[in-house]
């Protein structure tokens, strides 16, 4: 027996998607301006963060809910995350 028959990828995926579903939810209120503040800048990084979670992880979503490419959405899920990852420290 080997690692990958005890390893379930699609609760990989769906862990994956939960944090970065939880990532993307927190961003709001990470980048939410000080009262006062009339810069809009921010919207911008919204709107890239949602855009990254529209093209990674509604994917992720809906793969992993109808049951199909469990390794593909677990994957793609984990390039959802590094890229989130990367867009944060460059901020």
């Amino acid at each position: 027996m080997t690692l990958f028959d005890h390893l379930s990828f699609r609760k990989i995926a769906t862990l994956v998607a939960a944090v970065g579903t939880v990532f993307w939810i927190y961003t709001f209120h990470a980048l939410c301006p000080p009262a006062g503040s009339d810069g809009g800048f921010h919207l911008i990084a919204v709107l890239l963060l949602s855009a990254i979670f529209g093209i990674f992880f509604l994917p992720v979503w809906l793969l992993v809910a109808i049951g199909r490419l469990p390794k593909l959405a677990a994957a793609w899920g984990l390039c959802g995350l590094i890229t989130f990852a990367v867009i944060w420290v460059a901020r």
